[in-house]
């Protein structure tokens, strides 16, 4: 999609959010020159702030092909942000619902007709304590396996300095001005999966591709090695439960003997 046909809805929020990104932050954008000239493709980004999206937006416009994001259908509700995610052509996605497989069909329709479309594989906020990019879902690695277009990993950093994840009040620090950086890579070579059932094996190893190159090209941002283990969040909260549970029973098991 060229800068000419961006569109009204997405130049009037850029005429929007692009004077107060200005004013808050410093900017330190590389990567450019991987996001395709022409045609459809995805990019895969990590999530750690409420404003990445914004930084994230920001950056992609001004290569000219303007991303078309998978939202919580629930956003699309609110006044005036449904609205301009309506008229920006933003997915919405209904999770856990009968029009889920909606959000995935979209998805490609837009691909097919040229589109960007991208995607948080990490489908929310990182929870990783140390703000690297958690085990991310299958959806990504859904669509690239069946349209076969570029997936461009793409890296971000700083938003989350301003505005942490999950914080709210006094915990956001926009001043000093944080950089917002943002890089993205090469295409993620999944070609090896092309040819594969798309199993849930085959999905998830395509998945851990993918984040693998958002991780490494975070690392060079951050300018720190790789982590050595991926964080899982669902793994991690089932831990918590266990032990919780094992610890009531112990106060229990300790009641009983008084």
């Amino acid at each position: 999609m060229s800068r000419r046909r961006i569109g009204f809805w997405y130049r009037l929020a850029a005429v929007i959010a692009k004077p107060p990104l200005l004013v808050l932050f410093k900017r330190d954008w590389r990567g450019m020159e991987h996001i395709p000239a022409d045609g459809g493709f995805i990019t895969a980004v990590n999530h750690n702030s409420y404003v990445d999206p914004l930084s994230y937006a920001h950056w992609q416009y001004n290569t000219g092909r303007v991303p078309r994001f998978l939202a919580k259908a629930g956003l699309f509700k609110t006044p005036f942000v449904g609205m301009m995610l309506r008229g920006t052509g933003q997915i919405p996605v209904y999770r856990e619902t009968t029009d889920a497989m909606n959000a995935f069909r979209a998805a490609i329709d837009a691909i097919e007709r040229g589109e960007c479309v991208a995607f948080y594989p990490e489908g929310t906020l990182t929870r990783d304590p140390d703000m690297w990019p958690m085990a991310g879902k299958t959806g990504a690695a859904r669509v690239a396996l069946q349209t076969k277009v570029p997936v461009i990993p793409v890296a971000q950093w700083g938003a989350n300095l301003a505005m942490p994840p999950y914080a709210k009040g006094k915990k956001t620090h926009f001043f000093p001005r944080k950089t917002l950086q943002v890089l993205a890579g090469p295409p993620v070579d999944l070609e090896r999966f092309y040819d594969k059932e798309p199993t849930p094996d085959v999905l998830r190893e395509a998945t851990e591709a993918i984040m693998a190159a958002i991780t490494e090209l975070l690392a060079e941002v951050r300018q720190e090695p790789v982590p050595a283990e991926v964080y899982d969040h669902r793994k991690a909260r089932a831990e918590q439960r266990r032990k919780a549970n094992e610890k009531k029973k112990q106060q229990q098991s300790g009641e009983n003997t008084k």
